[in-house]
């Protein structure tokens, strides 16, 4: 796999079987070991033993990461996953193999799953790593994979290396930033500055009621003051909390009239002396799920919490 001028390099890897996928991923992390690269894996758990079973040995050098658990919620992907991995080694190339669409993925997860690979090209312009991202070509829908194309300058299939001719990562961020559609039967709680605990234990009472409990409803707690608190200070003043239950999981979704102009908003790990802005990050963090639609008219967030 050749390196082009960019300092980052962002290729696609298509495969159809297992045989595809070690021909693809064991020469990448055997040649990044050579060069005394750092190389971590970061792929769903079945993969993840299929490479660490052909390594052997290598793959004590390299850090494995079960993707379905670090990267469950793709919103703390980069931050969690990706720059955790380079920001740890900053004067040296870094080599990451990172699969975060599986077969599996849910229609609600695929978008934050598509704009998580197109918002990598922002997040490591001009950054000397080298991120794989592996497609399941068998089995993922052809639209996964023109979209693959259009996230990723450079695309590997059946072992050929060819440039994209749709690559295109803002588009992509544009088009899967749609309205989110109105949630049936949900509770709703307006709310203002001076009401923010009012909202709060609104939301928590309600997401005990539809079956969360224990530290989850911690994290639901936390996740929703930092959206309603984000309101007040950031998002006009004022909003609302809207809470349901759907596929045995709790959501909660809190609008505002705001707009979040920086697409990497909640994706950029905090700098070590930053005292805010760490509101949507933590949500990331604690959440399975987090969906997010902005524009000028208002800002909708919505995450998803289960047991």
């Amino acid at each position: 796999m050749t390196h082009s001028a960019e300092s980052f390099v962002h290729p696609a890897l298509f495969y159809q079987n297992s045989q595809e996928y070690l021909a693809g991923t064991v020469p990448f992390i055997q040649k990044g070991l050579a060069a005394g690269e750092p190389v971590a894996v970061a792929v769903p758990g079945s993969n993840l033993e299929l490479l660490r079973a052909e390594l052997g040995k290598s793959a004590e050098a390299v850090q494995l990461i079960d993707m379905k658990a670090a990267g469950r919620n793709p919103g703390r992907i980069i931050p969690k996953v990706l720059r955790a991995f380079a920001d740890a080694h900053p004067t040296r190339r870094v080599r990451i193999i990172g699969e975060p669409i599986w077969p599996g993925r849910t229609p609600a997860e695929y978008p934050a799953c598509v704009q998580h690979e197109a918002l990598i090209n922002t997040a490591f312009r001009g950054r000397e790593v080298t991120i794989l991202c592996p497609y399941d070509a068998a089995r993922l829908d052809p639209a996964v994979l023109a979209d693959a194309y259009a996230t990723h300058p450079v695309v590997v299939d059946a072992g050929r290396e060819e440039l994209s001719g749709t690559y295109d990562p803002d588009r992509v961020v544009a088009a899967y930033n749609q309205p989110l559609a109105r949630p049936p039967r949900a509770a709703v709680f307006a709310f203002e500055a001076e009401c923010l605990p009012d909202a709060r234990d609104f939301a928590v009472d309600r997401a005990k009621y539809l079956g969360l409990t224990g530290e989850r409803v911690e994290d639901f707690a936390l996740a929703v003051a930092e959206l309603t608190t984000n309101s007040v200070v950031h998002g006009g003043g004022s909003g609302t909390v809207w809470v349901w239950g759907e596929g045995g999981q709790v959501l909660c979704e809190v609008r505002d009239s705001g707009h979040l102009s920086d697409p990497l908003a909640g994706r950029r790990p905090p700098l070590r002396d930053q005292l805010g802005g760490r509101g949507l990050l933590m949500v990331n963090y604690l959440t399975d799920l987090v969906r997010v639609h902005t524009g000028p008219e208002g800002t909708a967030i919505r995450f998803h919490l289960g047991n």
